[in-house]
């Protein structure tokens, strides 16, 4: 019996993970509500999550000198360019929050022992935090070839995998995973194509 356990896992598992990769499509209001997180309403202003699962709230507001500097980050390449821009512009947002946030020391990856401790991130934080710098980016007509999605979430235990979220970009070519929960806080973050991205394990 056991034998045939792994094969019905994986039958449940995957029409889950598709449908993962549908709701990437959507707006991403509906996952600010869930997790009582709080979209950029006004230009410029993003409350930053922290504490684990946005346990913590933080508000800061980008000025027109950090409009600037994200323009100049993403630049005004082709679709491949403007990602690798993007890059840059959240590895940037995240330092320029940090004073502000506490959140400078953020450790990345899978960190249980901060869980609640503010300025520490989880990666429904960075999930969160990286899609509402990527949305304020959006509204400043920053983003030529990609659009903001709604974040996404792989791993349910059943399939030997922790949970993980990420933040999404969408273009022409298909959807691209948007991920600084690896990394210390300023680091450049992953980006690659979502089925990719569902295809690996939390530590990678």
């Amino acid at each position: 019996m056991r034998h045939h356990f792994r094969p019905m896992i994986l039958a449940f598992a995957l029409p889950l993970l598709a449908g993962c990769a549908d709701l990437s499509n959507g707006k991403p209001d509906a996952w600010y509500t869930a997790r009582g997180a709080i979209a950029p309403r006004e230009s410029g202003r993003v409350v930053v999550c922290h504490g684990f699962g946005c346990n913590l709230k933080t508000a800061y507001h980008f000025t027109p000198a950090d409009f600037a500097k994200m323009r100049r980050l993403i630049g005004n390449g082709d679709a491949a360019q403007e990602r690798e821009g993007v890059r840059r512009m959240i590895a940037w947002a995240e330092k320029r929050v940090a004073p502000t946030v506490g959140s400078g020391d953020d450790i990345g990856g899978l960190d249980l022992f901060n869980a609640g401790e503010a300025g520490q991130m989880d990666c429904i934080d960075e999930a969160t935090n990286t899609t509402s710098y990527l949305l304020v980016a959006q509204e400043a007509g920053l983003l030529r070839h990609h659009h903001v999605g709604r974040p996404v979430a792989r791993g349910y235990f059943l399939d030997g995998r922790y949970p993980h979220a990420t933040a999404v970009l969408i273009g022409k070519t298909g959807s691209w995973a948007v991920d600084s929960w690896p990394y210390r806080n300023g680091a450049l973050p992953d980006v690659m194509p979502l089925d990719e991205w569902f295809a690996r394990s939390p530590s990678g």
